[in-house]
């Protein structure tokens, strides 16, 4: 197994105070639980026939589309 180290923000430096929790297995899963996502994602976009312009595109109409709807509501 490889191991890893991290480097624990101040704001979180609280967790040193922990002991009951098995900080290994806690990052373990979180890892995993990531890098299934990622893999997932990455065999669903290899499979997609749609170039970076036609996702930018989408994107954008979204995003138009998105800050129409807000804009409506803010108004009410």
């Amino acid at each position: 197994m490889e191991e890893i180290t991290i480097k624990i923000p101040d704001d979180l430096a609280f967790m040193k105070e922990v002991s009951d929790i098995d900080w290994s297995i806690l990052i373990d899963r979180i890892l995993r639980s990531k890098l299934e996502k990622i893999s997932k994602l990455k065999k669903i976009t290899a499979k997609s026939q749609l170039t970076e312009k036609d996702v930018e595109e989408f994107t954008d109409k979204i995003n138009t589309s998105l800050a129409k709807r807000y804009e409506k509501l803010s108004k009410k």
